[in-house]
């Protein structure tokens, strides 16, 4: 009997012992990522599941690094799966939601712009990509609320008050979306996107082009833009030209490629 109970003593001593894995590599990996040293970030991820890290903390870190790498669809992918757990993080309803914007799935987006603006502590990027949604779906109340909110955040941020002037044009209020863009470029001296968008804006309100009727679609307002644009050619009037191309352009997808094209004939970019 002695025996015996020192047989099993000696095997529970020799049991391996199960090593828990380092959280430390966890949170360095999150930290290059913040960084932008993306590939580190990698090799951590690497280590971090060699050494028995599963689970959320490892999805969460991919999807992070897919955001990062501006792969969208794949961040979108492992987002979902996140949103979807009982671990779901703020954040992860935040970045899917940009990174559906960033590739144009709406439908992907709507739940995950609301599961990001419900947080208590939500963000200017959720706000402003609460924003853009609303936009594409032509809400104005819906967007200005938005911005408005996301201005509060990040009084100082150009994106937002970038985005803001877009909503302007989206309405086809170009008098209006200029304060905005010069705003957003005085903020942000370095942006091309800011600094084309105001640009454009004053373009279009050079000359006297046509203005939208009420009720009119924007099918129609696109043509009678197009066609102002043509007659400003045949005229000589090259920058009137432009700015009804232009705003024939961001009125109807269905002109976009005419109007594009009419653009591009007059050696504009």
């Amino acid at each position: 009997m002695i025996l015996s109970l020192l047989a099993a003593s000696s095997l529970a001593a020799a049991a391996p012992v199960p090593v828990q894995p380092d959280p430390s590599l966890v949170k360095d990996a999150a930290r290059a990522i913040d960084a932008g040293r993306l590939e580190e970030a990698r090799l951590l991820i690497s280590r971090a599941v060699s050494a028995g890290v599963s689970g959320v903390p490892i999805e969460r870190l991919v999807a992070r690094l897919a955001f990062a790498s501006h792969k969208y669809q794949e961040a979108l992918s492992g987002y979902k799966v996140l949103t979807a757990s009982p671990h779901k993080d703020p954040t992860d309803c935040e970045n899917g939601a940009i990174a559906a914007l960033e590739i144009g799935r709406t439908a992907d987006a709507e739940p995950l712009v609301q599961c990001a603006i419900e947080a208590p502590s939500a963000s200017w990027r959720a706000w402003n990509a609460r924003g853009v949604l609303a936009d594409l779906t032509h809400d104005w109340t819906t967007a200005d609320e938005s911005y408005s909110r996301a201005h509060q955040r990040a009084p100082t941020e150009a994106r937002v008050i970038n985005n803001q002037g877009w909503s302007m044009l989206l309405r086809g209020d170009w008098a209006a979306a200029v304060p905005y863009f010069e705003e957003a470029a005085s903020l942000d001296g370095k942006s091309e996107r800011i600094a084309n968008n105001l640009e454009l804006a004053k373009a279009a309100l050079a000359g006297d082009l046509p203005r939208r009727r009420t009720g009119e679609s924007d099918r129609d307002w696109a043509a009678r833009l197009n066609d102002a644009g043509v007659a400003a050619e045949l005229l000589g009037e090259k920058q009137r030209a432009i700015a009804a191309f232009a705003q024939a352009l961001d009125a109807s997808p269905s002109w976009y490629g005419r109007a594009s094209n009419n653009l591009k004939a007059l050696g504009a970019k």
